[in-house]
C-alpha cells in the first residue's frame, strides 16, 4: 500500500531560525517553503520536514542519513570547515572523524538540538 509512495523525514526543533541556519546555510539543504512553524527542505529528491517542539533532540538514535558514496571524506572536511563537530563512538576503528569497519565508512554529527545526522559511504 504505502511501499510506492515517497514519504519525508521529520526533525524537531527548538528554534526555527537557527534550524534554517544550520540546515540551509551550513548543510546546503534547500528551502521549498516554510512559515514560523514548518519549514520543508529539499535533499537530493527526498524532503525534511523540520517543525518546533518541546521534544527536539530528544531522540538518541541517527534521525537522518545521507548515503554519500565515496564523497564522505571530502563532504566530511568541508563540513569540518563550516563548524560542525563530530561524534566519536567507541568500539570503532577512525579515520579522523570517519569510522571505518572493512569498507564501510561513516561519521555522524549533531544539529543544534541534538538530533544525530549520520553519513555513510554506502
Amino acid at each position: 500500500m504505502l511501499g510506492e509512495i515517497d514519504s519525508h523525514a521529520i526533525l524537531a526543533v527548538s528554534d526555527l531560525t537557527r534550524a534554517h541556519q544550520f540546515y540551509v546555510d551550513v548543510l546546503g539543504l534547500e528551502l521549498v517553503r516554510g512559515d514560523a512553524h514548518v519549514l520543508t527542505l529539499r535533499t537530493g529528491t527526498s524532503q525534511v520536514v523540520i517543525y518546533v517542539s518541546e521534544f527536539a533532540g530528544t531522540n538518541r538514535a541517527n534521525a537522518l542519513v545521507w548515503g554519500v558514496g565515496d564523497r564522505i571524506a571530502t563532504i566530511v572536511a568541508a563540513l569540518e570547515a563550516k563548524g560542525v563537530v563530530f561524534e566519536h563512538y567507541e568500539g570503532m576503528e577512525r579515520d579522523g572523524d570517519i569510522h571505518v569497519a572493512g569498507d564501510w565508512r561513516g561519521a555522524w554529527f549533531k544539529d543544534p538540538d541534538g538530533n544525530i545526522l549520520h553519513l555513510t559511504n554506502i
